[in-house]
Parts: C-alpha cells; structure tokens; sequence
C-alpha cells in the first residue's frame, strides 16, 4: 500500500513539474531528504523516483519561460568554484575507482542544488520550500521523538536506512537543524493549532536528537539553543521556558544515555573517538603530501598506512572539516569554509537589513533561524561525514533568494521616498 501511494504522489506530481520547474524543485527536496521510499518495503524502496523527477524538471525548466541564469551571489559563485575543484581533484584521485562512484553521486546533488538557485526567487517559493524541508525531517522528529518517549529513552533513534542521515548521529544532526526550520514556520503561521503542532514537532524533534546517544548531537543542540535564544525577542521567557524543559528532557533519558554523555570528557579511553583522531591525522597528514587531496572516498586500508598514526584503525573522517581537507585538499577546505562563511554573512545582511520593518519581519525571522540551523550544522558536522548532506545547500539557496528579495524591496523603498521628495521640492529633481 505504501509502495502505490508513494508512486501515485511522484507520478501524479509530473505534470505540475512541467508546468513550473519550481514545483519539481519542491518533489525533488522531499524525494532527496525525506527518502519517502525508504518507508516502503517493496517496488518503491529502490525505483528511481529522483532520476525521474530530476529529468523532469529540467526538462520544465529549459521549456519554462523563467530566467535561466543563477542569481548573481558570492555564495553562488564560490559553490560553482567549489564544485569545479572537487572536478579537478577526482582526476588526481588515490582510488580512482570508488572516487568516480561518489562524484557521481555529489555532482547530482550539486547540479540540483544549483537549479534549486536558479529557481527559487519569489517570497512564495522560498515559503514552500523551507515546509518541504521542514515536513521532510520532521516527520523522523515527530517518529523518533514519540519512539524516545515509548522505549523511556533506552533504545536508539536511526534515521532512514541508506541515506545521508541513517546513522544514528546523522539523523540527529538533521533533526538539530530542523528545529529552527520548524520555528521559522511557527512564527509565521496564524493558525492556533498549526502554532501549537509545530511546537510540539519542535520538542519531539529535539527529544529524538537526545534518544539517538549521539554525543557530538548534545553539542550540536547546546549551541543551536544559544543562538535561538539570543536572537529571541523573548529572552527572559525563552531563559524560563529552557530551564523548565532541559532540566525534564535530561531527567527523562535513564542512566545508560548519562554515562554515554559523560564520555565526552574521556574521549581518550574511548575506541570510536580515538578512530576518528586518527582518521582527522590521517586526513591532514594526506593533505600536506597531495596538494590535490586523495579524491573523493579515501577511507581505504592504503591511505591509512601511508599518512595514519594507526593504520590499521580505518575510519571515516567523521568531520565535514576533515573530509574536505583530506578529499580536496587546503584548497577544498577553505573553499568549503569561505562558502559557509559567505552564507552567515549574507543571512546577518537579511538579519540587519530587514530589522525594524514589518513588511520585511519574515526574512529577519528566517535568516536568523537559517543561522541557528547552520550553528547547529557547523558544531555537529565537525564529528560526522556529512560534507555533501544536500539540506545545507538548500539554505544556501533560500539564502540567496531571500537576500535578492530584501534588496529589492531596499530598492524600491528609495525610489519611492526619492519620488515624493521630487514631487514636493521640485528643485532637487537631477537634470
């Protein structure tokens, strides 16, 4: 029954993809970070319901009569950068074979990200798309959570099996940077009801974030929540509403999650953290031999015994860092930084520039709730492999279009003041 349903939603919703490339953007978030399929057990778990969708909507997009050019960004420009240069680094790759394998899968997730830029522009669009993101998690929050508060904490949240964010840290992490998402959407919707449902997806979501023992989550959360709250408007509610909430999330989870977090302290004496050490020695020790780095996919038993204090301890990199470091390189990495880097600043921009004016107080609220996520983002992915999570790039591109929009109106509003001033004092009008 799943399996018919999930195909009757994505082939029903080609025809409104033709119709606007905009709606096939929408389909292709919602296939690519919810995985719907994976909540099914037969045909539907391994059809290709993205290619489809995915050549649809290029195909609407080339046949469309909207601007076919991205929208003019740093972030833009240093995302095309960044992807030429991992282009640059697979030709230079240690194992060409599995760096090929991935690159395919990364330059997929790059080209939509970059039609979800070119295509996302209007304050409608950007709406739609931060529910699709949102509903998209979300609904493993509202799951996880609700699986927390049944097992009293005891058995672990995963997300869905075979995707960016089936391991246990994964989908914490995704679910730590949905909870501004979900808050943005609470902020703007009238609805009662809505307000309090998402409420409830926010705390659920935040409960599964702690029922996955996901250490570097619980420094993830810690840092998103300061951020929320700094940027409240409600600081001494927000302050009393935390301390009520904290204090019963972390007496509700039972012993075995405490000592797992205590563990934090003596990562020295613990297997997984020492390999990740040694997988981030390992990554560095690569990058200064290879200018180019080892190509995407370098976790292999050579790489280890060339540059690895242990070699035989292989790991991951389990660092959004890391992996950028020892797959492209110095270069990569400070490509990869100045992107999130560009990113902040250009949602401080929104934040700044938007402060103080009611017809702009939904782009104040989202940048500053992207910023939160990306706080989360930045903390936790420091612990997880989680370079090519495609729901960072989505932001990037709500980002830029919220920024173009912002700016327009800025525009606008000049034009306007500069055209009564014309008509009261006709003197100042410019020859």
């Amino acid at each position: 029954m799943r399996d018919i349903l999930i195909t009757l939603i994505i082939f029903g919703s080609l025809p409104l993809i033709l119709r606007n490339p905009v709606n096939g953007v929408l389909m292709w978030v919602w296939i690519s970070v919810m995985n719907p399929h994976t909540q099914s057990w037969g045909f539907a778990a391994t059809f290709p319901f993205a290619f489809i969708v995915a050549i649809a909507t290029l195909f609407s997009l080339a046949s469309s009569r909207l601007p076919k050019t991205l929208p003019v960004s740093p972030i833009t420009y240093t995302l095309i950068v960044l992807i030429l240069w991992m282009n640059v680094t697979t030709l230079f790759a240690m194992f060409p074979e599995t760096a090929y394998a991935q690159w395919s899968k990364v330059m997929k997730i790059m080209l939509m990200s970059l039609v979800t830029m070119m295509v996302i522009r209007t304050r409608e669009d950007v709406h739609r798309l931060m529910w699709v993101l949102a509903m998209s998690l979300g609904y493993y929050g509202v799951k996880g959570g609700l699986f927390t508060i049944r097992s009293g904490g005891v058995d672990r949240v995963w997300g869905p099996e075979g995707t960016f964010i089936g391991d246990n840290n994964e989908i914490a992490l995704a679910l730590i940077m949905t909870i501004p998402l979900l808050r943005y959407l609470q902020l703007r919707s009238a609805g009662r009801w809505l307000r309090l449902g998402l409420g409830a997806a926010m705390l659920l979501s935040a409960l599964a974030a702690l029922g996955s023992y996901s250490r570097g989550a619980l420094l993830a959360i810690a840092a998103m929540i300061v951020v929320m709250w700094s940027k409240s408007r409600h600081k001494l509610a927000g302050a009393l509403l935390l301390a009520v909430l904290v204090p019963l999330a972390l007496l509700f989870m039972p012993d075995r999650w405490g000592e797992r977090m205590d563990s934090i302290g003596s990562y020295q004496e613990d297997e997984s953290a020492m390999g990740r050490i040694n997988a981030w020695h390992m990554a560095w020790n690569l990058a200064k031999d290879r200018f180019f780095g080892g190509g995407f996919d370098i976790a292999e038993p050579r790489a280890f015994f060339l540059y690895a204090p242990n070699p035989h301890d292989i790991h991951a990199a389990h660092s959004i860092y890391f992996q950028a470091l020892g797959e492209h390189g110095f270069v990569g990495l400070a490509l990869y930084l100045l992107l999130l880097g560009l990113t902040w600043r250009s949602a401080a921009w929104i934040a700044r520039h938007s402060l103080g004016r009611p017809e702009l107080e939904w782009a104040q609220q989202l940048a500053t709730m992207i910023q939160a996520s990306f706080v989360g983002f930045a903390v936790g992915g420091a612990f997880l492999s989680l370079l090519y999570f495609d729901v960072p790039y989505y932001l990037m591109a709500v980002i830029i279009a919220t920024r173009v929009l912002v700016a327009k109106r800025q525009h606008t509003a000049r034009h306007a003041v500069q055209g009564q001033l014309e008509s009261r004092h006709p003197a100042v009008r410019q020859p």
